[in-house]
């Protein structure tokens, strides 16, 4: 449980860094006189509410200075997606994207999935950024998710759930090579396998979830899957634990949307009677 939240809080962290204000200096060096002063122009915006207008003018004034700097069009288009401006965020990543995919198809792909559901674009951008790469593609904006897993969660909605399976078999056991797993991949891979009624691995991952970071969510579907093996002294003890869990906040949880596979109170009050 440990390792996995210090490795969720140092991929956050990379996350935030990765997508910070650029190394100025870099272009500098590099001899891009008009890319240092975009950047710096940039810099300027250091402070101030992404909702400012003050916020936005500078940028749009980094732009004007060097059109082809990237940057300024991602950092614009975070207030527009936050306001629900999905249209504008749209032109504002695409142009990101298309000055330097490696940077943000990751990023646009990852958004894709989260806010719109955009299954198939998503899967499209994280695959476009695989191929561009010749190592590890890394982990979603909010750092809970590899980009894979994220890719086989698009595939399960797509309704391709032995893909999806295969996706995440496979990058589970990359995680596990570099000694870390993913805060909720033994759930996401245990449902799976409920899904497509095997039983016995659904148990196993779900199991391996409730060792490493135990939530109301793998009590939940493991009370389901004793329910329906008919083990009802097993199934009482999974959903009071995945009850007690819920309203202790142990939950599948994101700031922005409902995750896939996340449940409810009223699911487990449900389940109960």
């Amino acid at each position: 449980m440990k390792k996995i939240l210090v490795f969720c809080f140092l991929s956050f962290f990379i996350s935030i860094i990765a997508f910070s204000q650029p190394n100025c200096h870099v272009y500098k060096i590099n001899g891009d006189e008009l890319k240092y002063k975009a950047c710096k122009k940039a810099e300027e915006k250091k402070g101030l509410y992404q909702f400012d207008g003050r916020f936005q003018a500078i940028l749009d004034q980094s732009i004007a200075i060097d059109s082809t700097f990237d940057y300024p069009y991602w950092a614009k288009s975070i207030a527009y997606l936050k306001s629900g401006d999905f249209v504008t965020w749209k032109k504002l990543i695409d142009k990101a994207v298309e000055l330097d995919p490696k940077t943000h198809l990751g990023y646009r792909g990852w958004c894709r999935y989260q806010f719109f559901r955009d299954y198939k674009g998503a899967i499209e951008d994280i695959q476009a950024l695989d191929s561009l790469v010749d190592y590890d593609i890394g982990q979603c904006q909010n750092g809970v998710y590899h980009l894979n897993v994220a890719k086989g969660l698009c595939y399960k909605a797509l309704g391709q759930k032995d893909k999806a399976i295969e996706i995440l078999e496979h990058q589970i056991q990359q995680n596990i090579q570099q000694d870390f797993v993913g805060a909720y991949d033994y759930l996401h891979l245990g449902v799976l396998y409920f899904e497509v009624g095997e039983i016995d691995k659904a148990i196993e991952f779900l199991s391996k979830q409730e060792q490493s970071n135990d939530l109301a969510e793998n009590q939940y579907y493991l009370a389901l899957i004793y329910k329906q093996k008919g083990d009802m002294n097993q199934f009482e003890n999974c959903i009071q634990k995945a009850k007690a869990h819920y309203l202790n906040g142990d939950k599948l949880r994101d700031a922005y949307s409902n995750p896939m596979d996340k449940i409810f109170l009223e699911d487990i009050e449900k389940a109960l009677h």
